[in-house]
């Protein structure tokens, strides 16, 4: 990243939405929303973005610091805008930074834009240009607390129960932003819907070095240690982490022992799925004939437990490749199937008006998520939204305590209703431009000679997302990626696909266990439990072997 990259990047993709919007036959100057998070030159960037964009005849709305993606989703819906940028590098290491690009609808874009855009990126060769007349070129606007405010009263309309989260006085909460955006919005809403919390103080500020982690991803437990030991100390029933750019959330929550338990990314959105859809049901909002139009939507390499509780309370579970951007393409799908003339003002619509909408002409979005701690419970933000997410789980915990429960007492009851299931996920990383043609040898080698039986399991289906031509459940055509999924006579899955940003190929194992007859007790819960995971440690040791040996013929 650097400002030469900036002015081009800028440039082209300013040039792409003057050849839509001619194109469209929209006369005015196109518009674009810039936030940017704390990272080392974020600011910087960002200015240059805004400035570059406004000599090239684009208006620029700036927020006036740091912001999370899913803020800048909103606001690109929320200000009509052509595009938006988000200068960040979201958990990578400090010295990483990163330009996402949105188009008018809030979500990232996907072709044909991606490509067009591109395109006109790359038809640039240098820095200097000469800026558009004073009277063509746009303007830049500060944005900021405006926005917020706005943003904050949609993301109120997450909180399913309010009354019960009134009540919920006893549930104490950890949170911490990892020095990222999550206190702009996570502290305030908090406030405002009366949770009882506390804030890492030492992770409670900007800082682009991210000094108290090793890694400022809340997927790792080690960036979550402060906010446990605060946890620890304060009695607190709940950890809630966001990422700098606040678009993923990880969580730890405090166990009928007393001790604290990191959850998965898997886990947390089972959770979460399962409590939106049941109250959704217990409220009325759901019911027998319209719970059809209702949807979830996940990733192929996420857990289908997800899948399992939609489809017992008759909702549709539409699986995506990974990339919040595939969930984004859906919710947009679902706003254009709205019949015209009633979709005219969607986006300054109220949540219920459109949950009207979509629940009598298209498709109601009740939960979408990844395994890797993104998720998102309505479509006024199109990317995954880490201050949603800990709203929602907030909610969950209150659920809980409510019943005088511990959440991963109720976690072990859904496994009980719907049937245990678990996750584990690897990788082979081969460094160096060696290292890239195994990967490309070994992903090659599952489809021309695919598994046919592991661990004394029949492969009963083979899913090849490069070469086979694969629909998901509305009938859209999946883009295709290097990706294979094998599914075995056990119900064991396997999907393996090589890294995009990575020198390395990754493996996701999924398992899993139904009750027979009724509900598993906790006893017999306790002994699957322990039976899938040595399982799934089998499998991943068979694999390692399998693919050694495969590199070797």
């Amino acid at each position: 990243m650097n400002f030469f990259n900036i002015n081009r990047a800028t440039r082209g993709l300013v040039t792409y939405l003057r050849d839509w919007n001619r194109r469209e036959g929209i006369s005015t100057k196109p518009k674009i929303v810039i936030a940017h998070d704390p990272r080392f030159f974020s600011k910087e960037f960002a200015e240059v973005a805004a400035k570059v964009a406004a000599e090239n005849g684009c208006d620029a709305c700036m927020f006036d610091g740091p912001r999370s993606v899913p803020e800048l989703s909103f606001a690109v819906r929320y200000l009509k805008a052509n595009a938006g940028i988000v200068i960040t590098a979201s958990h990578n290491p400090p010295y990483d930074n990163g330009y996402k690009v949105y188009f008018s609808d809030g979500a990232q874009v996907i072709e044909p834009h991606a490509s067009g855009m591109i395109a006109k990126v790359n038809a640039i060769m240098t820095e200097s240009f000469t800026p558009l007349p004073k009277d063509r070129q746009g303007k830049v606007t500060m944005i900021g607390k405006d926005i917020d405010q706005v943003y904050m009263r949609r993301l109120e309309t997450l909180i399913l129960d309010p009354q019960m989260i009134r009540e919920a006085k006893s549930l104490r909460i950890v949170y911490t932003p990892l020095h990222g955006t999550g206190s702009v919005i996570i502290k305030p809403m908090l406030t405002r819907l009366g949770f009882n919390f506390r804030v890492v103080p030492e992770q409670d500020r900007f800082d682009g070095r991210f000094p108290t982690v090793k890694s400022p991803n809340p997927e790792n437990s080690e960036a979550l240690t402060m906010a446990v030991d605060l946890a620890q100390k304060e009695d607190a029933d709940l950890v809630v982490a966001t990422d700098p750019d606040c678009d993923r959330m990880g969580a730890a929550v405090r166990r009928k022992d007393g001790k604290m338990m990191l959850l998965t990314g898997n886990q947390t959105g089972s959770l979460l799925a399962w409590y939106r859809i049941k109250t959704l049901l217990d409220k009325g909002v759901l019911n027998e004939q319209n719970a059809p139009r209702a949807v979830i939507i996940k990733t192929f390499v996420t857990t289908d437990l997800q899948k399992a509780i939609a489809e017992h309370y008759g909702l549709r579970c539409v699986e995506t490749l990974t990339g919040f951007k595939y969930i984004g393409a859906k919710l947009g799908k679902y706003e254009r199937a709205i019949p015209e003339q009633l979709r005219q003002n969607y986006v300054d619509l109220t949540e219920q008006e459109t949950r009207r909408l979509r629940l009598a002409h298209s498709s109601f979005y009740v939960f979408g998520g990844e395994e890797s701690y993104g998720y998102s419970g309505a479509d006024f933000v199109r990317d995954k939204d880490g201050n949603g997410a800990v709203i929602m789980f907030c909610e969950v915990a209150a659920y809980a305590k409510a019943r005088r429960q511990t959440v991963d007492q109720l976690l072990d009851e859904i496994f009980s209703t719907f049937g245990y299931f678990a996750e584990k996920n690897g990788s082979l990383v081969f460094e160096g431009a060696e290292g890239a043609k195994k990967i490309e040898r070994l992903a090659d080698s599952y489809s021309t000679k695919p598994f046919s039986q592991v661990l004394g399991s029949t492969v009963v289906e083979i899913k090849n997302f490069e070469t086979n031509m694969i629909e998901d459940v509305e009938g859209d055509l999946i883009p295709k990626e290097k990706m294979s999924i094998f599914a075995l006579e056990d119900g064991t899955r396997i999907a393996i696909r090589p890294s995009g940003t990575e020198p390395k190929i990754k493996y996701y194992l999924f398992a899993q266990r139904r009750p027979e007859n009724g509900k598993f007790d906790f006893a017999h819960l306790s002994r699957i439990k322990a039976q899938v995971s040595e399982k799934l440690d089998r499998l991943w040791d068979w694999l390692q072997k399998d693919a050694e040996s495969r590199l070797n013929k």
